[in-house]
């Protein structure tokens, strides 16, 4: 039986009517021009063009201009142009000419460490996943490669990345057998440092909603677009709850990794191993292969054959079971286990646990204080000036408690309003909210945590999210789906979100309910 997901979105911070509708192979209108974009841009071709699909939304057209001044702005130029034959505008993309390199010398690259940049491509798995299989194709470890978060596994997804020693041509080379396995890659360069996380500007996504049905009412397309158009413009202006997506927990899981990240924190190393591996229900490689180690596991020298029988895409799972195979399933073979992975998959399990503690505290927060900010509430003075997520410093002197006056005053929004993810020497609510956090750490068995996992060397700092997000560039498009019986209307929408924001929850808001 699967559990359910954890911490239930509850609140919406907008007034307006929802609507039903299904997000179904709904990217590949857009992976199929992403893909021709990404191919032109690798061409590297000196005032090269390539013309986008025509586009009606002067709006959208200056958000893709925005979109890709800020990720290609070195490389192209863009322009708007009107199509005489489509009798609508279009945007045109120019590669720029490169000035002339200057020639590096044997000591320029003496002793520099190799770092190679791709853009990969993924569909229907999970980030670490796809890592750990390049890593054990290229024969590096999964920790060689750095990335800026984690995507959606069910979406088709892009992000960059880079890969310490491995060359562009060992990478290229390479390619072919990524793709057999789902993992395409492109934008293959040299870079001299791998990717930090604070580069991370957020993400753009373009979505399609089919088969929409209003909540009550509105049968013709005229009536569904009044609706859809106060949704969206509602959205606009007051955001979403900033909730974590299930995609953070681990969608369609037996056993969400918040449940091991509590393990984690608890410095209950078996029992978190035996939650890792947990079986799905079914006969699927993967849950035949944890389900003999769970049945079998107590005799370590038999989990040689659950390594056997685990899938090779499933590195963590082996890494893990070649560890308990080697030093045991006790303590301290559970805690080596651990140790194996790499320092950035085995961190992600308790923020999961501190994702989902922060969810529950959102939803608590609105549903006892509203939406405005409240005396002992915490705000971000100097939002947009530094990154609040985990695992970037936090200043506490931006960190400001409001005031019984400022709150009388208004003298700030919901929009300012933070809320602490679990960490060292963070500062918690001064109202009833900080209570709230501890009682809920005490239900945990937490009360005298120090979000520090000594073992694994593992340490939360001090960081804060904002309780509310806001899209940017926010354009949608109603039309009726000729290609679908009864002629259904699609609903397409284009925004942009700030880094560990969530389409799926501001899609939740637009729509009233989960998509």
């Amino acid at each position: 039986m699967k559990e359910e997901a954890p911490s239930v979105l509850e609140c919406y911070i907008s007034a307006h009517e929802g609507f039903y509708g299904t997000i179904k192979n709904s990217t590949r209108d857009f992976v199929e021009e992403a893909e021709d974009f990404i191919r032109f841009i690798d061409t590297k071709m000196p005032n090269s063009v390539y013309t986008f699909r025509g586009d009606d939304s002067k709006e959208h057209r200056t958000a893709v201009h925005h979109f890709l001044s800020r990720q290609f702005g070195k490389l192209v130029e863009t322009k708007s142009f009107s199509d005489q034959q489509q009798k609508t505008m279009a945007i045109t993309v120019r590669l720029r000419e490169k000035g002339k390199p200057r020639k590096r010398t044997a000591d320029d690259s003496k002793g520099e460490e190799v770092y190679t940049a791709f853009t990969l491509r993924k569909e229907n798995q999970e980030t670490l996943e796809a890592i750990s299989y390049m890593a054990a194709v290229l024969g590096v470890l999964p920790s060689d490669f750095t990335y800026a978060g984690i995507k959606d596994k069910r979406a088709v997804t892009y992000q960059s990345m880079v890969v310490k020693k491995i060359s562009p041509q060992r990478l290229r080379e390479k390619a072919c057998e990524f793709e057999r396995r789902g993992v395409v890659l492109s934008s293959v360069r040299s870079v001299s440092e791998p990717l930090h996380l604070g580069r991370l500007q957020g993400n753009h996504f373009d979505l399609v909603v089919r088969d929409l049905r209003p909540h009550q009412g509105h049968d013709t397309l005229m009536e569904l677009d009044s609706l859809v158009q106060e949704a969206v413009e509602k959205v606009k202006v007051k955001g979403f709850v900033n909730y974590y997506g299930p995609q953070r927990f681990g969608t369609g899981q037996s056993v969400k990794s918040d449940r091991v990240g509590l393990a984690l924190l608890k410095v209950e190393m078996v029992a978190a191993v035996r939650l890792f591996f947990t079986p799905e229900e079914g006969d699927d490689p993967q849950s035949v292969a944890k389900r003999h180690f769970l049945q079998t596991g107590e005799k370590f020298l038999l989990t040689l054959e659950a390594l056997s029988l685990m899938p090779m895409s499933k590195a963590r799972e082996r890494m893990m079971l070649r560890a308990l195979h080697r030093y045991g399933t006790g303590p301290e073979g559970c805690t080596r286990a651990w140790l194996s992975l790499p320092h950035g998959t085995r961190v992600f399990y308790p923020h999961a646990y501190s994702s989902r503690v922060w969810n529950e505290a959102a939803a608590h927060r609105l549903a006892t204080l509203g939406h405005r900010a409240r005396q002992g509430d915490l705000v971000w003075k100097q939002r947009g000036e530094e990154g609040i997520e985990a695992g970037e410093t936090s200043l506490p002197q931006v960190i400001h408690v409001v005031a019984a006056a400022e709150e009388e005053e208004e003298v700030y929004s919901l929009g300012q309003v933070v809320l602490p993810m679990l960490g060292n020497s963070v500062k918690y609510p001064e109202n009833p909210v900080g209570g709230w956090y501890q009682e809920r750490l005490a239900r945990d068995g937490l009360q005298s945590c120090r979000f520090r996992v000594t073992p694994l060397k593992l340490n939360l700092p001090r960081c804060y999210r904002p309780l509310l997000a806001i899209p940017h560039n926010l354009t949608y498009r109603l039309e009726q789906d000729t290609t679908r019986p009864g002629d259904t209307p699609s609903l397409t929408l284009n925004f942009d979100l700030d880094s560990s924001c969530y389409a799926t929850v501001c899609l939740r808001e637009v729509m009233k309910c989960d998509p």
